[in-house]
């Protein structure tokens, strides 16, 4: 196995292994992916403040997110089609993030079904939610999560329609994948990749197959998919859903600060701020921009994430000082998955807690929960 020392180095040996249209459906944005781009630039660009001479022996990391206790503040964002990076991705990654003691989040697209996860993970994980047309599925959904004793509902509000992503049109993404010429190409120089994912008896969505009336195949199930993201998505629906769930509410793709002010009205314990990783509206700002303002207006609450390019420790030190409770990694957690399957996301999860806490140090930090915009640098 190569060295491995940072998430960029994951990301490589994914691009290899996985076949293209499954990576790029994880690294690439929507449209001319500006927002994309930006995530990372925006982030890059908060300088952290280096200081000296201080006493900095015992630091901790440990912290907790909407009541739970973490070894840091960082967890794990829900990722449609985890399990076609690596078989049983969702399982894997929701083992790897319990032994490390960071929150896993399943996504409602996911390969591996509630089920699933929940037969095979002793800890709590939490559930990400998508209200579909259909209001009887989505209550189904949520009655399943807690069936599963999810500790967490994360409802996502950023994907009432879809923002179209040039790349997974260009490669002919369909779940499972299909065999086409230039799939059967790529594949071919894969080989590890597909006896792994194609020889896993988890190829479809697994928390839909089998549970929508009349979609019995995997053609009719994508053209219900497909018509189900619901603009009608209103802050009563979310009122809704509280009710249903009755436990934490976390509400995720909060990116201004009238929204964040609703979201704290409606009694999210939480709101995650986010632009859907660059795969929605492109030209919005990017996460680490809108962090501040969305922390002003919770006014302490409820607890602010972060989620848009986080790619190390640093990063996450970087939202820490500028308001966030926790940090939620998405693509870094898949690259990780899909280059070295469970040990790849112990590995991504170590590589940024060793990260986060030598940065700390040469911040002047020995506590995680001591971050603060003094440990940034003013240009």
């Amino acid at each position: 196995m190569p060295v491995v020392t940072c998430i960029e180095d994951l990301r490589r040996i994914a691009e290899r292994r996985v076949a293209k249209a499954i990576f790029d459906y994880v690294s690439r944005g929507s449209y001319d992916e500006q927002t994309l781009r930006t995530n990372r630039a925006d982030l890059e660009a908060v300088h952290l403040r280096q200081r000296v001479a201080i006493d900095v022996d015992k630091r901790s990391t440990r912290t907790t997110l909407v009541g739970q206790e973490v070894t840091m503040p960082v967890g794990i964002a829900p990722v449609g089609l985890t399990g076609l990076n690596w078989a049983d991705g969702e399982i894997l990654g929701a083992r790897a993030a319990a032994k490390f003691g960071v929150p896993f989040t399943l996504s409602t697209m996911s390969i591996c079904s509630i089920e699933d996860v929940a037969s095979e993970v002793q800890k709590p994980f939490w559930f990400q939610l998508y209200v579909f047309r259909d209001r009887g599925f989505a209550a189904s959904l949520i009655e399943r999560a807690k069936k599963a004793k999810c500790s967490a509902l994360v409802l996502t509000l950023d994907l009432q329609i879809q923002g179209q992503r040039h790349m997974d049109l260009k490669n002919g993404l369909t779940v499972p994948p299909k065999l086409t010429l230039g799939t059967a190409l790529d594949i071919a120089r894969k080989p590890g990749w597909a006896l792994n994912v194609l020889g896993s008896r988890r190829k479809s969505f697994g928390n839909l197959e089998g549970q929508i009336k009349g979609a019995d195949n995997i053609l009719t199930l994508s053209q219900w998919i497909a018509g189900q993201f619901d603009p009608t998505l209103s802050w009563k629906d979310v009122e809704w859903v509280k009710k249903l769930w009755g436990g934490k509410i976390i509400l995720k793709g909060i990116l201004d600060a009238e929204d964040a002010k609703i979201a704290v009205a409606s009694g999210a314990d939480a709101v995650v701020v986010s632009n859907h990783g660059g795969r929605q509206l492109d030209g919005a700002v990017s996460s680490i921009r809108a962090l501040p303002e969305v922390v002003n207006a919770a006014a302490g609450k409820c607890e602010v994430f972060f989620d848009g390019g986080v790619q190390s420790g640093q990063d996450v030190l970087r939202a820490l000082a500028l308001g966030a409770r926790g940090a939620f990694i998405g693509k870094a957690f898949a690259w990780a998955l899909g280059a070295l399957g469970e040990e790849g996301v112990s590995l991504a999860l170590e590589i940024i807690r060793k990260e986060l806490d030598v940065s700390m140090a040469l911040c002047g930090l020995r506590d995680v929960k001591e971050a603060s915009p003094a440990i940034l640098r003013r240009s």
